[in-house]
């Protein structure tokens, strides 16, 4: 049986990438896993993602959490780096 950990390991994405899907959709980290990787290979599939991830920065700014939002940033940043279909952003 694969564990959570095995998925990770597998998929293309980062541990904190998968926190901020499974944030964003109220979801386990499992099916965050499943539903990136889904995404990844879906047209604008990438941008969905890179829009959570935004979504969520969005949120922790209006909670007043600084911390996780910048958190979340360099989240964002190295997602735009390593997925080359995402919008990239200036800094």
């Amino acid at each position: 049986m694969l564990t959570y950990k095995d998925c990770l390991e597998m998929c293309d994405f980062t541990k904190e990438e998968i926190k901020a899907i499974a944030d964003h959709e109220h979801i386990s980290g499992m099916s965050a896993i499943l539903l990136a990787e889904e995404l990844l290979h879906e047209q604008g599939g990438v941008f969905k993602i890179q829009r959570m991830i935004m979504d969520d920065i969005e949120m922790a700014l209006q909670q007043h959490d600084g911390g996780r939002a910048g958190q979340l940033k360099k989240v964002l940043h190295h997602f735009i780096e390593t997925h080359p279909d995402a919008l990239r952003l200036e800094r």
